[in-house]
Parts: C-alpha cells; structure tokens; sequence
C-alpha cells in the first residue's frame, strides 16, 4: 500500500466534469485507490462518492493505492491531480 498527499491544482477546483476524467484516470488501474480527506476515505473509481466530497483548488487530500499497479496508480492520480492531464 502506498500513500501519498496531495494539493489540487485545478483554479476551479473539481467540478463535475474534472470529477468524472479522474474517476477514469483511476479507473486505468487494477489496484485499489482511494482518495482520504479529513476523515472521509472514498474509492476514487467511484463517481457519486468522489462528488461528494466537494475539493477545491490547493485542498489537500491523500491519495491511496493497494494494488499490482499502485506506484502507477499514485503518479498518475497525482499528475491529474496536479493539473497535468
């Protein structure tokens, strides 16, 4: 398992539409991934639980990963995260 925090780099932070491009981007990968804020750990695969959790630009979050493919898994959540995609 692998965790990594995180700030957001989106000016507007993660509305719908950045929501669903990183529910695919953690959809690429077999591991388990997560996504741990306050003390709210929602799968970052799902939708309806990552638009529940309202980020805003330079929030800070965890990513967490479990998995065969974690370490890719935690890059390349964090390079969308970090605005990269």
């Amino acid at each position: 398992m692998i965790k990594k925090p995180i700030t957001i780099r989106f000016d507007e932070g993660l509305d719908a539409r950045p929501i669903a491009l990183l529910v695919q981007e953690a959809n690429q990968y077999s591991s388990q991934v997560y996504i741990e804020v306050e003390n709210k750990k929602i799968n970052a695969k799902s939708i309806m639980g990552m638009m529940s959790l309202n980020l805003g630009n330079g929030e800070e979050l965890t990513v967490v990963a479990e998995g065969s493919d974690e370490e890719k898994a935690i890059c390349g959540v964090e390079k969308f995260l970090m605005g990269a995609k």
